[in-house]
């Protein structure tokens, strides 16, 4: 009896040491486990929710917008396929150089070209109403200015004034050069289609050219050659203003006339041209 007891305080024992060790085990892999799951949390943020999608365009504002767009481009085809005078493909600034004489031209600044045609004004004045000659106004001109300066030069050390500061003129090589180079270029083409006209190759182009020669000789009869020089330089700062304001009417006559034109020279080709004989299409060869 006394060792029953004895026997079971010591099959008791070991299970009770058993099951502590298995607690601390067990408490210690709960603690790590939940400290390991923290710093997870903590080392890797919870992402944020991503950005809500733009919500997309109503299906009748993409229509309208792909309507405005190719109405546009329509638009814009239309008015470059338009009739235009002369067959230009550009506006008339550029077909004028589009530098500064263009712009003088086309009144870009007004004070500018009215000084510019003022001056050409009070030229055409002095030499074709008052009679007077170019060389006589260029040595009077150069006998005056010379005159004041030389005496300003002497005298200014006599009145306490400082003297003239004459700048010097120099003309630039390069500008002479291109000059020529555009002059020599410009003559070699006219000689060029004045040849190929003489051959008899191109009757249009020699109807052109004939016709352009009668109206300058009517010209040349009517007034000299300032006056004509005049009425160009008038012309020029007159007429490109009135046809860059008035375009489209412009060119609208000026297709109307053209078709004409064309069928008229159609009739005249059918009864006259075709029956002219006409030069050699290519050059003999030696």
């Amino acid at each position: 009896m006394a060792e029953q007891p004895h026997a079971e305080d010591a099959g008791h024992k070991p299970e009770t040491l058993m099951e502590k060790i298995a607690d601390k085990i067990h408490v210690g892999g709960g603690d790590h486990s939940s400290s390991s799951s923290d710093s997870d949390k903590e080392e890797h943020p919870r992402p944020s929710a991503p950005p809500a999608p733009a919500p997309a365009p109503a299906a009748s504002e993409v229509t309208t917008a792909s309507f405005a767009a190719s109405a546009s481009a329509a638009a814009a085809d239309a008015k470059n396929k338009m009739f235009r005078l002369f067959g230009r493909e550009q506006p008339i600034h550029k077909v004028l150089g589009g530098g500064k004489p263009a712009d003088v031209f086309m009144w870009r600044n007004k004070h500018i070209s009215a000084g510019v045609l003022g001056g050409a004004t009070a030229i055409w004045i002095l030499f074709e109403l008052l009679g007077y000659h170019l060389l006589a106004f260029l040595g009077h001109a150069l006998i005056f200015s010379l005159g004041v300066l030389f005496l300003w030069s002497n005298a200014s050390s006599f009145i306490n004034k400082s003297p003239p500061r004459i700048p010097e003129v120099i003309i630039p090589e390069d500008l002479v050069v291109n000059i020529a180079l555009s002059t020599r270029h410009e003559i070699n083409r006219a000689f060029a289609n004045l040849r190929q006209i003489a051959l008899g190759r191109d009757i249009k182009k020699f109807l052109i050219v004939i016709a352009g020669l009668w109206l300058l000789s009517i010209l040349g009869s009517c007034c000299n050659f300032l006056t004509l020089f005049y009425i160009v330089f008038v012309v020029l700062h007159t007429v490109p203003v009135i046809y860059e304001k008035y375009e489209d009417q412009i060119d609208t006559y000026g297709e109307k006339g053209w078709i004409e034109v064309k069928k008229q020279y159609a009739v005249f080709d059918a009864k006259v041209l075709s029956k002219v004989p006409r030069g050699p299409l290519k050059d003999k060869k030696n």
